[in-house]
């Protein structure tokens, strides 16, 4: 079995950031940074190289695979700020409905800018997933 190469690293965060180019996805994510601390409660922490992620929960598959992963996270990317909503989006109609202009995948909320979209509305949505996550996996 493959093992993960996504992991917790004592990576510098705010280093990491610094080190965006980019002035306002620079801006925007610090805002996120801020936004996902205080939905969690919990110490932001790199994953890899490019992934700042908050609070943990294991998983087992039926496969027998398992590992830990981050509750949400999020990285700015060269194309956009990848928002990690690992509940997914299927219970989020309503909120989704509201945030804006984004993109989706799996349990991946894609947005160019910040203030593209409602950051109520995100705050509701990280808050919501999160615990979706936490009493899922508990």
């Amino acid at each position: 079995m493959a093992e993960l190469k996504t992991k917790p690293t004592n990576h510098s965060v705010e280093a990491f950031l610094n080190s965006v180019a980019d002035d306002q996805k620079r801006q925007d994510s610090f805002t996120i940074l801020n936004l996902m601390a205080e939905v969690t409660g919990d110490e932001p922490q790199m994953w890899g190289d490019s992934i700042v992620g908050f609070g943990r929960y294991h998983y087992k598959y039926a496969s027998g695979r398992e590992g830990d992963w981050f509750l949400t996270g999020f990285s700015p990317r060269k194309q956009n700020l990848t928002l990690y909503i690992m509940a997914g989006f299927d219970e989020y109609d309503n909120l989704m409905a509201q945030l804006g202009k984004y993109k989706t995948g799996k349990s991946c909320l894609y947005i160019k800018k910040l203030k593209d979209i409602d950051q109520a509305v995100l705050r509701e949505l990280v808050k919501q997933s999160v615990e979706h996550m936490v009493t899922s996996n508990s």
